[in-house]
């Protein structure tokens, strides 16, 4: 489509520092063009493919869901070499290697007159925020947005409010600056700016706004924030100790972020699937040793991990607020982004990442025997957690997201957020 006006984030540095970390967690789908583009390429063994295999077919025998990139082993890309890098780029250059490749870890989401550009936590040089200021890559940026926005971008309406309302872009453009401004507060704990997201996030679930457009919904947004910054305090003196029904369904949906899908852990077929059913099963009952989902986790006890491991540092609430805020200005929490969810059910859940990601780093540090997160602990667990979060189909289904309402409504997300911030 032609150049569209791209809302960039303003706080958040990236450049490839080739890891290979990409290259060995995600599937990678192809068109039939870029497989045309990549037979024309002519790889062989020789050039280090084994059996010149470079893509495999999906689906069944009797139909095909289209083609993927082939796998080594060990799940990495067929294309990824020895030293980590890319054997396509290293041979024909960018403009080589499929589009999913070269998006990553760009995400585009329409916001009405623009394009909202989101970043993916999953890439470890997003979450060490290390590299060029993303604004200043604008030229690039757009070039890849020019390719996989759709035509019909600008025509996109916005994302629901709540399950009953919906307002047009620039009313939606309102509540989503709110909640920019209330993560963005200087000088308070990045926990008391998230308590406050949620109170009057929670507000806007349970009002109708078929009547209120735009100085009205101003006045609105002052109102529910002015009342969440009042009450936040006093959900400090409150218990922090989830309901026992709360407790388990967020055990399920840290097992959810902690997995790894991988092409070679889907090669597993029922032995996989039966080892993942009995790891869910562990995490319902939440005794004894946690089972280890993925090669880096150390098998350790649930107790180990629900201790506390105290609070924040300035560097990891960092980490955080960026997160929280790259997500939120690039829409990349609800609507289409973030299975259609409605903006209210979909900040919620990028509000449960906070004590997701930090259960999983006491996995991480309880693994070495400490007692005491490391901001390396934390940064890792965000970018596992990072790898699901609007991607995993499961997360999207009807079960996980009433479990997501479920901790709302109860006032659990509450009580999660104060429990793994104090």
């Amino acid at each position: 489509m032609a150049s569209v006006r791209l809302t960039l984030p303003i706080l958040q540095n990236w450049d490839c520092h080739n890891c290979g970390g990409c290259c060995r967690q995600h599937q990678i789908e192809i068109t039939e063009a870029e497989r045309q583009k990549i037979l024309s390429q002519n790889w062989t063994a020789e050039d280090g493919i084994p059996g010149g295999k470079t893509m495999v077919r999906m689906g069944g025998w009797l139909s095909s869901a289209g083609y993927r990139l082939a796998h080594q082993a060990d799940g990495a890309c067929v294309f990824l070499n020895e030293n980590g890098l890319c054997r396509i780029h290293a041979k024909f250059g960018e403009s080589g290697k499929p589009l999913a490749c070269r998006v990553y870890p760009y995400a585009f989401h329409p916001a009405g007159k623009s394009v909202a550009v989101s970043l993916r936590f999953s890439c470890p040089s997003v979450v060490k925020n290390a590299g060029r200021p993303v604004h200043q890559q604008q030229s690039e940026i757009r070039t890849i947005a020019d390719m996989v926005v759709p035509t019909g971008a600008p025509s996109m309406p916005a994302p629901p409010l709540n399950v009953l309302d919906r307002v047009d872009w620039p009313d939606f453009h309102r509540f989503v600056d709110a909640l920019d401004a209330t993560l963005a507060q200087p000088n308070i704990p990045l926990g008391d700016r998230l308590l406050q997201a949620i109170v009057w996030t929670s507000l806007v679930g349970q009002s109708s706004f078929t009547k209120l457009r735009g100085e009205r919904i101003r006045d609105f947004l002052e109102l529910v924030q002015e009342a969440a910054r009042v009450e936040a305090p006093t959900l400090q003196t409150a218990g922090t100790e989830p309901t026992a029904v709360g407790r388990l369904y967020f055990r399920l949906l840290v097992a959810q972020y902690a997995r790894k899908d991988t092409a070679a852990d889907l090669r597993e077929g029922w032995i996989g699937r039966w080892r993942l059913l009995r790891a869910v099963w562990k995490f319902s009952r939440g005794e004894g040793e946690i089972p280890p989902l993925q090669d880096l986790f150390r098998s350790v006890k649930f107790a180990e991990v629900e201790q506390s491991f105290g609070g924040l540092t300035p560097e990891q609430e960092e980490i955080f607020c960026r997160y929280f805020r790259v997500k939120v200005q690039g829409l990349h929490f609800c609507g289409p982004a973030y299975y259609d969810v409605p903006f209210v059910e979909g900040f919620h859940s990028l509000a449960l990442i906070l004590p997701v990601t930090l259960w999983i780093a006491r996995w991480l540090a309880a693994g070495d025997q400490r007692t005491r997160l490391t901001t390396d602990d934390v940064a890792r667990a965000l970018a596992i957690v990072d790898h699901h979060h609007g991607y995993s189909p499961a997360l999207g289904q009807r079960a996980a997201r009433s479990r997501v309402r479920s901790l709302s409504e109860s006032g659990d997300l509450i009580r999660l957020v104060l429990r793994f911030t104090r």
